[in-house]
Formats: structure tokens, sequence, C-alpha cells
């Protein structure tokens, strides 16, 4: 497992056509893209791709397209969580997970559990789970913190939880994890702007929105830090730093959706509440891309 979620996973966003139906050929496309261009492993249906907004016959319609169009290249791992742990077991039941790696699950939100809460939340989803789960810290979309004690217990007695990808932007709270958890728990940044310092610190990759639209220079950082050569990862830190503020300048996935516009990859279609960029981020949009199209 931490071979197969080492390096530069993608969340990847859901394309939508004009009528905000799902555009499956863009899912084609896009899952095309991103693999070919050195993509490690997907994350579907995770938040950034407007889950909240699918349907579960959605839902499972882009899983399975995801599948089909990755066809074993690379390992596929599935979105599944809420604040409800019940529902998330009968969406694992509901759809087909043949073809997928593991579980990510986030934080039960708006609950607001105490830590013991979340520990048995957790469990409980881990042991209905048929594949192992990854967890999922973002405390400034749900409310809720797992801290680092709490992701220490549940590494060390909640054998099928594998992993966490932590978004908290909490530095010593990453570390604390990194150095105290057992030796096969996987650390994943959920934060682009801060891969390369994590990367530094010990965590194993990243799963990234921003890779959607720039996988290969994403990936080469990735895989150059993990080899421990900073100075040259550095370089692609930089070159996409300004790309990653623009990404979440009118949230996320509009921007990361008119990047892959401008590239001639999918419209840039969001489902309410969401919307477009602004004509201003669209046109900083533009320039950015014309200016890391350069290079290096």
């Amino acid at each position: 497992m931490n071979k197969m979620f080492s390096g530069t996973g993608v969340a990847l966003v859901t394309p939508f056509k004009q009528d905000f139906s799902i555009d499956f050929e863009g899912i084609d496309t896009l899952v095309n893209h991103v693999i070919n261009h050195g993509i490690d492993y997907i994350v579907a249906l995770g938040t950034t791709a407007e889950t909240p907004t699918l349907s579960f016959k959605e839902r499972k319609e882009i899983l399975d397209t995801i599948i089909e169009a990755v066809n074993d290249r690379i390992a596929v791992v599935v979105g599944i969580g809420c604040n409800n742990p019940i529902e998330v077991i009968e969406q694992i039941h509901f759809f087909d997970l043949r073809k997928v790696s593991a579980i990510l699950s986030v934080a039960p939100y708006y609950n607001r559990p105490q830590q013991d809460g979340i520990i048995a939340h957790y469990k409980s989803i881990a042991e209905q789970s048929p594949l192992p789960v990854i967890l999922y810290n973002v405390p400034a979309r749900t409310g809720v913190n797992i801290e680092a004690t709490t992701t220490l217990k549940i590494a060390k007695n909640i054998p099928k939880v594998i992993g966490i990808k932590e978004a908290s932007g909490n530095f010593a709270q990453i570390m604390t994890i990194i150095h105290n958890k057992p030796e096969d728990f996987l650390v994943i940044s959920g934060d682009d702007a801060i891969t390369l310092p994590l990367l530094a610190c010990g965590v194993n990759g990243v799963i990234s929105v921003v890779a959607n639209a720039f996988p290969q220079d994403f990936s080469n950082m990735v895989r150059l830090a993990l080899k421990g050569d900073f100075i040259q990862a550095k370089k692609y830190h930089y070159k996409l730093l300004p790309c990653m503020s623009a990404c979440f300048q009118d949230g996320s996935p509009s921007g990361v959706k008119a990047f892959l516009q401008a590239q001639g990859l999918i419209d840039d279609h969001v489902r309410l509440p969401l919307l477009t960029v602004d004509n201003e981020t669209k046109e900083l949009i533009w320039n950015l891309l014309k200016i890391h199209r350069d290079g290096i």
C-alpha cells in the first residue's frame, strides 16, 4: 500500500456539459490526460468532484466510467464519507468496488464530535469496508479536526485504516503524526501549496487538485522530492505556485476547471452553489497558463 499510494494522486474533477449533465467523454479525456502525464493514482468522487451535488446514480456512473477509462493502468481510490457512518456503510455496499484499491473517507462534518466519537466513526466504517480506508482531515471545511493523538490511536488500533490525507495545514500536527506513526501508515498531503515542505518532513505524497491541470509538473516535483532532490523539486514548486493560488481564488474546483478549459480539455461548468470564476480570475488563469508553458 505504501508503494501504491506514494507519489501523486489526483482528486479528479467532474466535467459537466452546458446543461449541467455529466460529460462522460470529458471524464475519459481527463483520465487519459492525467495518466499519460505521470499521475500515480486517481481519487474518484472526492469533494473536488463536487460529489455533494451528485445523485447516487450519477456517482455510480462516474465511478464506473473512471474505472473503465483507467483500465487497470493505475490504482483508483473512491471518496465515500459523510457525518453518518451508517450512510457511509450503505454507500460502500452500493458501489462496485472490485476495481477500487481503497476508500477515502472525510472526517464526520457539522456534528463536531468528540475525538473518541471520531475514532468510533472510523472503527464502524472499517469493520464493514471490504477495502482499506484512508482518513481525510480537512478542518477548514468540516468544522472538526482529527487531532494527532486521535490519528495515531486509529493508526495503531484499526488495521483496516492505512493512512490519512492531511489538509489541516498544521505542520506541528502533521509532523507529530509522521514521527510517531506505525512504519507502514501513510501520511498524504492534502494541500497543494505546502506539499513540497511536507515532503521534506516525511509525507508519502499528495492527493492534489492542481494536478488535474498540471499532472506532469506536479508529479515531477513529488518524484524529485521523494528521491531527495529538493533543489530540482523546488523549481517545479515555484513554477506551479502562482497556478496553485489562482486555482483557489474563486473557489474549488472552479479555478482548476478554468485551467482545464483554457487547455482545451473540458468545459468549466460547475454545479450550484459553486459558480465559474469571474472574468478577472479567468484572464489571470489564461496569462498564467501562457507563462507556465514557457517552462522552468
